[in-house]
């Protein structure tokens, strides 16, 4: 075994643990020790430490992840490849996966969110999938601070920089605001791909003696060490950590996805998969491990934009745009012409092997020698201690009070310009939407809807959570991030498919964060099985912390549905004067971790919205046959500010048209309660008896009107009146009002 001049002796790093600078314990610098029979060279506990990182092992969320319904019979590929596909008929499937680049966007958020657009794009296509579609969920803190207010604005043009160039729509997503994010803001991409049932591809380095290929952009010293910077709370040092910040390159990325894309028709592909974290590391290992095989790699051969590159740095390298590939031996040509068509390169830097060794040479050595399986496999697993909050206790002993309120209209007016219920269309004017022209439904409504070209067939799309829900009760919370991101695909008119997750979470080694994480899968996999939508892939972040302070728990939920004719596509905003008004759902005194809590009280307390699943599928049922049955003109899923915020919505894009409705009961429960399971549904006159006798559920409470006002009256008379204009000018502008204000 040989080490460069430079670098530590194996002798070193054990005696003066060198290994714990890479996030190692004791422990399992032993265990890696006795993985390999002898001491670990440089090159070799650098494998071990970002492979055994929870970024890349899971090796503190595994038993919690074993908790989520993965199969069904619409799934064709779950957790453990690149992406999930679920099936949608005609032998083409849809594709699609979300993944956090929260560190890295908290440091150089620019560079830190494109990049995070980069690699899922690469997970997507690498399974043989064209990528049609980006998401995105974000979380900020409140926009008072210069810092706040950069990292935001940054990391908005990080997407819209990546995901424009590369011409992938960015066609839905959600923003979210609460101080708790300030540090540490959470950048979360999705996204969605088409594929041919033929097409699939999986990441295996199967058949002995087959060639391993590098393909796309040389290997840099770039992102050495993300994924153990992922494992790790943020402090304030971190912004020494820039180097473990990737760089991406949307134009080398086109070129990439479309050679790929070639290649996967060529049947001299075996396995193929993006080096995302932990690089060439990852990549290697797993695709060896997954087949059951070995991997040797001459690291001399790795293409590399600067001299001198290590064994260690090519390996622990995050640069970007670069996949892994395994081809037939002898047809390696065939590959390399179709990369040399776009300029890329493509080189043979190994062979699989029978003995199931990741085995690299460097300058005429072997400088590591490692079992495939004891990185990608073997990596302890831990269960964690927990312990239940002392806040739970009394936040779950409180009584559902109201906030009070004197006058509705300016509280409406004033939850409208709530950063989190305020319009988005700052963010999402940045981005190219409707490139590639398959957008029907573009950002703004419940959900995004595209076309499946050559179909009729259509695909909504939507991310969800409410974290305020899941730091007050994770079980509840988890169940109702499920719940709204289906209500948004259902008011869509599609009928929900599945699910991939990012599980943001603060330090798993705190007893009180692993009970949130817990509690919170409990409720997603409740969710999940009461609305037939399991889990297909996903992400977990932890050590979303600055200083200490974790993020509220934050497991976002990205869905896809299948609208099965496009002529039911839904849309949130109401169509003609004089269709009738529903409400579906019960309206309950449900204040705590609502937008009139915080803008009342400031702060958020108490116990979260309950929901009962049952009854939620019947609601979601109910709806989605109303709207198969061609009788309802509008559809909008209540969330965020309750009752009155969803009906104003529905007005906002409809020039000229306005909602009358009464409402009864307390009037700032009527209006602002964020109880679940409802829907405001309108519906033509005509269709009236048609949609009551399906949707059972709903109740006839207004009309909508061609005088471009909301009127909302209560038990004793009028308790908003306003034109649509004034409130809609208060949602359009608070965002912008915001970004421009002194810090």
């Amino acid at each position: 075994m040989s080490t460069t001049k430079f670098e530590p002796t194996a002798e070193q790093i054990k005696e003066q643990r060198l290994y714990a600078d890479m996030g190692m314990t004791d422990a399992e610098y032993d265990l890696a020790v006795e993985k390999l029979g002898r001491m670990p060279n440089w090159t070799e506990i650098g494998l071990f430490s970002v492979m055994w990182s929870e970024h890349c092992s899971y090796k503190k969320s595994k038993p919690v992840l074993r908790k989520f319904p993965t199969s069904g019979p619409q799934v064709l590929q779950g957790p453990g490849e690149g992406a999930g596909i679920v099936d949608i008929g005609d032998e083409q499937a849809v594709v699609f996966k979300m993944e956090s680049h929260n560190h890295p966007s908290a440091i150089e958020p620019y560079q830190g969110a494109a990049t995070g657009v980069g690699g899922i794009i690469r997970d997507v296509f690498s399974m043989g999938a064209r990528p049609i579609a980006m998401l995105n969920s974000l979380r900020f803190g409140e926009l008072k601070s210069a810092r706040g207010k950069y990292l935001f604005e940054e990391v908005v043009a990080g997407i819209a920089g990546y995901g424009n160039c590369i011409g992938i729509p960015t066609v839905g997503g959600e923003v979210q605001f609460d101080p708790c994010y300030e540090g540490n803001p959470l950048v979360n991409a999705m996204c969605v791909g088409l594929i041919d049932h033929k097409d699939i591809q999986k990441g295996v380095a199967a058949g002995v003696g087959n060639t391993v290929m590098y393909v796309g952009a040389k290997t840099g010293r770039d992102g050495i060490h993300g994924a153990t910077f992922s494992s790790e709370e943020l402090s304030e040092e971190a912004d020494e950590k820039r180097s473990a910040v990737q760089v991406g390159d949307p134009f080398m990325e086109k070129l990439l996805l479309e050679a790929c894309l070639e290649v996967v028709k060529s049947d001299a592909l075996v396995g193929i998969q993006d080096m995302g974290a932990a690089g060439l590391t990852s990549s290697s290992a797993e695709m060896a491990s997954k087949a059951g095989t070995g991997v040797e790699m001459n690291l001399d051969l790795i293409p590399q934009r600067e001299t001198g590159m290590t064994a260690y740095e090519m390996m622990l390298s995050e640069s970007q745009e670069r996949m892994l590939m395994v081809v037939k031996a002898g047809r390696e040509d065939e590959i390399k012409v179709i990369f040399d068509k776009y300029d890329l390169d493509a080189v043979a830097v190994g062979r699989v092997t029978d003995d199931k060794m990741l085995r690299l040479i460097h300058n005429g050595e072997v400088v590591a020698e490692v079992l495939a399986d004891a990185l990608a496999e073997d990596a302890p697993v831990y269960i964690m201690p927990e312990a239940e909050p002392a806040y739970f206790a009394e936040y779950q002993a409180m009584e559902n009070a109201e906030p009070a309120v004197t006058d509705y209209k300016e509280t409406l007016s004033a939850l409208l310009q709530a950063p989190t219920i305020a319009s988005k269309e700052w963010v999402y004017d940045q981005y190219d939407y409707q490139v590639r022209t398959n957008t029907v439904v573009a950002p703004g409504s419940d959900a995004a809807v595209l076309r499946v070209r050559g179909t009729n067939k259509g695909l909504a799309m939507t991310t969800d959570c409410n974290s305020r829900y899941i730091y007050l009760d994770p079980t509840t919370g988890g169940k109702i991030a499920v719940a709204e991101a289906a209500r948004n695909i259902v008011a869509s008119g599609g009928k929900p498919l599945a699910i991939t997750d990012c599980l943001n979470f603060g330090n798993p080694e705190k007893p009180e964060i692993f009970w949130q994480i817990q509690k919170s899968a409990d409720g997603i996999a409740a969710a999940c099985l009461a609305l037939d939508a399991p889990v297909i892939g996903g992400n977990v972040s932890m050590y979303n912390e600055r200083s200490g302070e974790a993020v509220y728990p934050t497991p976002t939920i990205g869905m896809v549905g299948l609208v099965q004719d496009l002529a039911h596509v839904t849309t949130q905003d109401v169509k003609n004067a004089g269709d009738i008004v529903y409400v579906i759902g019960e309206t309950k005194t449900e204040f705590g971790g609502s937008e009139l809590q915080k803008l009342v009280e400031g702060r958020i307390f108490g116990q979260a919205p309950t929901i009962d699943l049952d009854v939620e599928a019947k609601h979601q049922a109910q709806v989605l046959e109303a709207i198969q049955a061609g009788v309802v003109a509008s559809a909008h899923d209540v969330s965020e500010g309750g009752l009155a915020v969803a009906l104003v919505e529905s007005t906002f894009a409809a020039n000229g048209l306005g909602i009358q409705a009464t409402l009864s009961g307390s009037a700032t429960t009527a209006l602002f309660s964020e109880s679940q399971s409802r829907f405001v549904i309108t519906v033509k006159p005509e269709h009236k008896e048609a949609f009551e006798k399906i949707a059972t559920d709903a109740t006839e409470i207004g009309v909508v009107t061609d005088d471009a006002k909301l009127t909302l009256n209560g038990d004793a008379g009028v308790l908003v009146e306003g034109s649509v204009e004034e409130f809609r000018s208060a949602w359009k502008g608070a965002i912008p009002c915001l970004l421009k204000s002194e810090a």
